[in-house]
């Protein structure tokens, strides 16, 4: 079927605009948008329907007519006008029902809603009725359509591109900083603001602060009288010392926080520190100083914490922050005897566990969170020196995933070698610090 009898066809079946028409041989010719293509294929049409006319023959005023009518094409509409024809009710798009002509509407208010927020990307995501793309699949289908375009991609490039010039954004098809979906029938509207990111490094400089929120075991974080109605067995942590201030900039719901890795709550974390990310949950504002949150969050800490190398971050530097691997530690631990120990002991402990590997059955204390394995470990090197008759410090290079506190108590027997086993005496840390953390990766 040639081109234009196709069209003569569809339209005397049912009525399209010009974007429809057009869209529905959308990839042939270039230059061109779907309007465009579809006035040109009606001019065509009313100039072949005029000389019919002229030439008497009665196809043409039928012709004309049907471009009146369905195809609600002006210069049709003239031309039965000038030879006094009746012209005939105009009737609606059958697939767009008229909305491809009237997209100001919707980016009116988009615009509106869009002023609450900072950001520099977006997307329009289009849904659509499933009686509209029935409709379409139908039409395509009966007409063997080959070189045609969606209506969700006419709808989403039509707003687009008045949004970009009502905002002077741009539209990102991968990373997009808000995602607007519309429903161009139903004049729903919903924005879906994508999480803000902050990467960095932070320092735990006291002792006696979880990593995160630690709620109540009793009652779940509700209040009891267990953890003095506050919900929480620790009053602060890492988490709510950094994300408070970011999310005060932000303007941000709620947020998540990651970390490669956690210390203990007893143990501090020094030297490179340890990387973390921040995400943050419909935020309104994205153009933050850097700088200035990382001096804001030091500054709430008072000492307990310390962030640095502060970044721009995304849903990427999450993946990989979770994937990365803790190839080594450096520990510095203070352990104390039940009795004095010797120098020849104490020989003896750094030998034989440097260049030790170390089976380790997962610890009693972590036993509810963690899986009941033995894990084979890794020490590069220890270094022992007497600080008390019975008391050292210990510094312990090691593979990542070692647990310092069972190696040195034995964990009865769960940990093989351990310090209290070498030595022959009941030890324990009293004082643990990760001194600083290599990754793999």
């Amino acid at each position: 079927m040639e081109m234009l009898e196709k069209v003569q066809k569809m339209l005397e079946k049912y009525p399209l605009c010009d974007h429809c028409l057009g869209r529905q041989f959308a990839l042939l010719g270039y230059g061109l948008d779907n309007q465009k293509r579809g006035e040109a294929l009606k001019l065509l049409l009313t100039m072949e329907a005029h000389q019919l006319t002229l030439s008497k023959d009665k196809a043409g005023i039928s012709l004309l007519k049907i471009l009146t009518t369905n195809g609600n094409f002006e210069m049709a509409d003239r031309i039965l006008r000038r030879t006094r024809r009746k012209v005939g009710e105009k009737r609606k798009c059958h697939l767009c029902e008229g909305k491809l002509d009237s997209l100001q509407e919707p980016v009116d208010k988009i615009v509106e809603m869009l002023k609450d927020y900072e950001y520099s990307t977006f997307l329009v995501g289009i849904e659509l009725p499933t009686e509209i793309e029935e409709r379409e699949d139908e039409l395509k289908a009966e007409f063997e359509i080959k070189h045609g375009e969606s209506l969700r991609n006419e709808f989403s490039r039509g707003i687009g591109k008045k949004i970009v010039e009502a905002t002077d954004r741009i539209a990102d098809y991968k990373k997009p900083d808000i995602v607007i979906l519309v429903d161009p029938f139903t004049g729903h509207i919903k924005l879906q603001v994508n999480p803000w990111y902050v990467a960095g490094r932070y320092r735990k400089l006291i002792r006696g602060i979880p990593q995160s929120t630690w709620f109540c075991l009793k009652c779940r974080g509700k209040g009891c009288e267990n953890c003095g109605w506050t919900g929480k067995m620790y009053a602060e942590s890492i988490e709510e010392l950094i994300v408070g201030p970011v999310l005060e900039r932000t303007g941000g719901e709620e947020a998540t926080f990651h970390a490669t890795g956690r210390e203990d709550v007893d143990a501090r974390m020094l030297g490179r520190g340890r990387p973390f990310v921040a995400q943050i949950k419909t935020p309104k504002r994205r153009l933050v100083d850097l700088q200035e949150l990382a001096e804001a969050i030091n500054r709430k800490a008072e000492g307990k914490i310390q962030v640095f190398n502060l970044r721009f971050a995304d849903k990427d530097t999450v993946r990989k922050l979770k994937k990365r691997e803790i190839a080594r530690k450096l520990y510095r631990a203070i352990v104390e005897f039940d009795r004095p120990v010797s120098d020849e002991e104490l020989k003896t402990l750094e030998e034989a566990l440097t260049a030790a590997t170390v089976r380790q059955q997962t610890p009693r204390r972590v036993l509810r969170r963690r899986v009941d394995r033995e894990r084979e470990k890794h020490i590069y090197k220890v270094d022992v020196k007497r600080i008390a008759p019975n008391r050292v410090k210990m510094r312990i290079l090691c593979q990542g995933g070692l647990y310092i506190k069972e190696l040195i108590t034995g964990d009865e027997g769960r940990t093989e070698p351990n310090v209290a086993k070498i030595v022959n005496a009941k030890a324990e840390p009293l004082e643990l610090d990760v001194l600083n953390m290599f990754t793999g990766r």
